[in-house]
This record gives C-alpha cells, sequence and structure tokens, in this order.
C-alpha cells in the first residue's frame, strides 16, 4: 500500500531558564545581578525534498521533539538556543490541522520551507530585573514553553497528467511505453496497488509527468474498494486522460464505464469536472474494437472530447497520444491545487496573558500559563521577588477581580495547585 498519510506529534524546544547570579569578584564590594538570560528552544522545520516520494519514514517515527534552548549563565552570559530540527518532506505534501482538518501549509515548492512549531522563549535572568529601587533582585524568568501540535501529513501525487479508468483496461501499459516507469502488469484487477509516475518525454526540455491511478470502481467517493486512498490523488493533475477497454471482452459498456467512472470523480469533489479530459479508446488491434470505437466518438466527440484510438499490445496511436496530451497542457497554466480549504494560520505567540480566574466551592482559584510562569519564576524567600509577583497581579487585575468575586481577608486562593492566603 502506498503510504501517503501520516500523522506526527510535533514538540518544540523549551526556552531556557533564566539565571540568578551575582558579582563576587575581587574589587567588586557593591556586586550586583549578573545572570544571564536563557536560550530560545529549538523550532520544528519542515523543508520539501525532492529526493523523497512517500511518507513512508514518517510511519515507523510519529513523535518529534526541538532541542530545548540552554538556561543562563552567570557573568550575562546567554544560554545557547536549542538547536531546530529539520523534517523532510516529500514535495506536494499539504499539512493539515488535526483538529479542523483545514490546510496548515501546502509544500508544493521546490526547496520550500516552513517553521511549523516555533521554539519557547528564553527567560530573562535577573540582570535584567535590577531598577534603582531594586538593586539585587533573587528571582528571574523561566523559559516558555514551545508549541506542541498534531498534525497529518498527506501526500497528493504532483503529475500533470492522470490516466484514470476501470481496472484492466491497459493504463499500466500505456504508461510504461510513454515513459520509463516498469509499473507491475498483470491480466487481474487491481494490479496497481500504488499510483505509478513516469516521466514522458516530448522533446528537448519538453516533458511532462504522468501517473497512472489505480483502478475505480463503483462507490469509490464512498470509500469503496481502493476508494478515498487513490481518488486524492486525481485532485492535482491538469489533465485527465480516461482510458476505455474498446474490446468488450470482459462484457462491459465503454461508454457506460466512462460516465461511471466520472460519476465517481465528481462526487468526490464536483470541482474535477472542470479538468479536461483526453479519451483513449484502447485495444484496438483486436477485431471487435472498431465498432465500439464509431459509437465512442459518436458519443463523445460532439460533446467536446479528443478521442484517441491506440493499441498499448502493439504501441499503435501511442505516438499521437503523447503530443496530443502536450498540446492540451500546453494551453493549461501549470497550477496545483489543493481544493481543500486553507486554514487563516498565522503563529501566535503562546497566550501568555490567558488568566483563568473563579471562585468554584467556595474556594478562589487562580490558572493560565501567564500564571504559571509567573508563579516558578517567583523566589518567596526574597522580599523583591515577592513585591514584585505582588505587582504583576494587580497589573494584571486579578487582585479587582478577586474583590469583585467577593474576596475577604484570611481567605485561601489557589494558584496553580498552590495554595495562598489573601491579605488587603
Amino acid at each position: 500500500m502506498f503510504i501517503d498519510v501520516a500523522k506526527i506529534n510535533l514538540k518544540a524546544g523549551k526556552g531556557g531558564d533564566g539565571a540568578v547570579a551575582f558579582r563576587r569578584e575581587k574589587y567588586e564590594p557593591a556586586g550586583g545581578p549578573f545572570g544571564g538570560d536563557g536560550g530560545d528552544g529549538g523550532n520544528i522545520i519542515l523543508e520539501v525534498d525532492e529526493g523523497i516520494r512517500t511518507l513512508m519514514d514518517f510511519r515507523y517515527r510519529s513523535h518529534y521533539k526541538a532541542e530545548n534552548g540552554e538556561n543562563g549563565k552567570t557573568k550575562k552570559q546567554f544560554g545557547k538556543k536549542g538547536q531546530d530540527l529539520i523534517l523532510k518532506v516529500p514535495l506536494g505534501t499539504l499539512v493539515k490541522d488535526i483538529d479542523t482538518n483545514e490546510i496548515i501549509i501546502d509544500m508544493k515548492d521546490k526547496d520550500q520551507k516552513f517553521v511549523i512549531a516555533k521554539g519557547g522563549k528564553g527567560g530573562k535572568g535577573n540582570a535584567r530585573f535590577a531598577t534603582a529601587t531594586r538593586q539585587a533582585p533573587r528571582f528571574a524568568e523561566p523559559g516558555t514553553k514551545g508549541e506542541e501540535r498534531t498534525v497529518i501529513l498527506e501526500l497528493k501525487l504532483l503529475a500533470d497528467v492522470g490516466l484514470i479508468g476501470f481496472p484492466n483496461v491497459g493504463k499500466s501499459t500505456i504508461l510504461s511505453i510513454l515513459s520509463e516507469a516498469k509499473p507491475k502488469i498483470a491480466n487481474y484487477h487491481f494490479t496497481t496497488l500504488k499510483p505509478n509516475l513516469g516521466v514522458v518525454r516530448v522533446d528537448e526540455e519538453q516533458s511532462f509527468v504522468m501517473a497512472d491511478i489505480p483502478g475505480l470502481i463503483e462507490g469509490a467517493h464512498e470509500g469503496v474498494g481502493l476508494g478515498h486512498d487513490f481518488l486524492r490523488h486525481v485532485e492535482r493533475t491538469r489533465v485527465l486522460v480516461h482510458v476505455l477497454d474498446t474490446s468488450g471482452l470482459e462484457g462491459r459498456n465503454p461508454i457506460e464505464d466512462f460516465y461511471k467512472i466520472n460519476e465517481e470523480l465528481f462526487q468526490y469533489n464536483s470541482k474535477l469536472s472542470e479538468k479536461p479530459q483526453i479519451i483513449v479508446a484502447n485495444k484496438m488491434d483486436l477485431s471487435q474494437s472498431k465498432e465500439w470505437l464509431i459509437k465512442i466518438k459518436e458519443e463523445f466527440e460532439p460533446k467536446g472530447y479528443k478521442v484517441f484510438p491506440i493499441s498499448a499490445a502493439t504501441t499503435g496511436g501511442v505516438d499521437k497520444l503523447k503530443f496530443g496530451i502536450w498540446e492540451v497542457l500546453s494551453n493549461i497554466e501549470t497550477q496545483y491545487e489543493t481544493f481543500d480549504k486553507e486554514m487563516d494560520i498565522t503563529f501566535e505567540k503562546p497566550k501568555e496573558e490567558g488568566i483563568i480566574l473563579k471562585k468554584d466551592n467556595g474556594k478562589y482559584i487562580i490558572e493560565g500559563p501567564f500564571i504559571e510562569r509567573l508563579l516558578y519564576s517567583t523566589n518567596f524567600d526574597s522580599i523583591d521577588s515577592l513585591r514584585y509577583f505582588q505587582n504583576v497581579m494587580r497589573q494584571k487585575g486579578v487582585v479587582e477581580k478577586l474583590q469583585e468575586l467577593g474576596i475577604k481577608e484570611g481567605d485561601s486562593v489557589f494558584i496553580c495547585g498552590y495554595e495562598f492566603e489573601y491579605f488587603d
């Protein structure tokens, strides 16, 4: 089975903590805060690598973590930034949000890079908190957490031409003749269990990529048979080459087959009806095919379809088909579409201002990322650090909100699981 979907968990690096340090040098009797800032955490970056064809590697490993930033040091030395983690993905990989299924980024350009998870910011050292009235702060700021997210990687083949049709109509043989691809070919249904790609050379600096899309059956748009696993590969092709079996050996009606396959495509994605289609009447080396060819032309040529009679077995008519495909491609702008809803994505800074304040069963509870960081950066043995904590709580409106909830002197306040006594 062709591995084209993978779920991965990403965790960017945490920022390093700021340092609490003081000068202890000879001839420096005044000393003073000397702690440096922590380094930023490493990002997780997606990068297109044209040498990769599948998402197979992500099946064997689904958790990825970037390096944390180094903690700050004495002498105001900054901690080292965490190393970025670069994940190589195939060209044409869609990155989707696990919750909304909307696209975060479409990795469809050569050497494209994208920061999918940002590392946390390094915390400030105590030297940063020195003021005229607070000359020896005994506290520093911890680093923030890196972004964590779970995403879906989905690979849609970036082929110019898609060969479509029922199983066993000769698509793989046509691909092997037109290109140097060597797909597995046998006389039974669903020989092709993965889309085969081949480059078709037309002339000097003129070529296109053709994909042999596995045979579709009725109900495919609902997931029957190979269903959605392969319908998605049709979406990015610029031209559809619809292969019909004109031999009638399997008791099929090629005209009915054409409409059934298109019904499956359009039920799956209505925009596929806008793609140009070329009809290939295959197996013309068999005597009974001529009668079907006449009916096919009468049915489809008045509707604007070009019909190319060929024999994949004898290669008759294959060159005409190749140049016919190139002519259609030459008049179409090269633009690969996803047809998926794209997210309005801008990587926001972590919501540090998020403060949750509530009264539950008589308890006053304060939670949230900002409060958690503030709490863990406070040295409650230091009057300066404690005063800084209290001032920030007032500036953020926490004390005012507690008063609105009816807090009284001596009541307990629970901050991130720690109990404090309220004094006005």
